[in-house]
């Protein structure tokens, strides 16, 4: 199993996902749609409950911005469904020789 590199975000990234969530949407969707670990952003809400986030200067996160992280963690979720119907269909294949 390779090993998964610690990922980064910005600030903004932070806040913005942060406000989407006490905007009343789930944690969960909310981490789903942007790619992030559903701990990660529990993380991040107890450091702005506690005042630590979004002390630095935070730009505005567009819209677009936002779309683009959500593309990515589709297109991250879909590669890795893609390698796991790779699997079955070989070793599916394997049975019927």
């Amino acid at each position: 199993m390779r090993r998964v590199d610690k990922a980064k975000y910005t600030e903004e990234f932070k806040v913005a996902a942060v406000q989407r969530v006490e905007a009343g949407h789930r944690p969960a969707d909310v981490s789903r749609e942007l790619g992030v670990v559903e701990q990660t952003l529990h993380n991040w809400l107890k450091a702005q409950r506690e005042g630590r986030l979004g002390h630095g200067q935070a730009r505005a996160v567009t819209p677009e911005q936002m779309e683009i992280s959500r593309l990515r963690a589709e297109v991250s979720r879909l590669r890795m469904e893609a390698e796991i119907l790779k699997k079955a269909a070989a070793y599916f294949a394997k049975e019927l020789l």
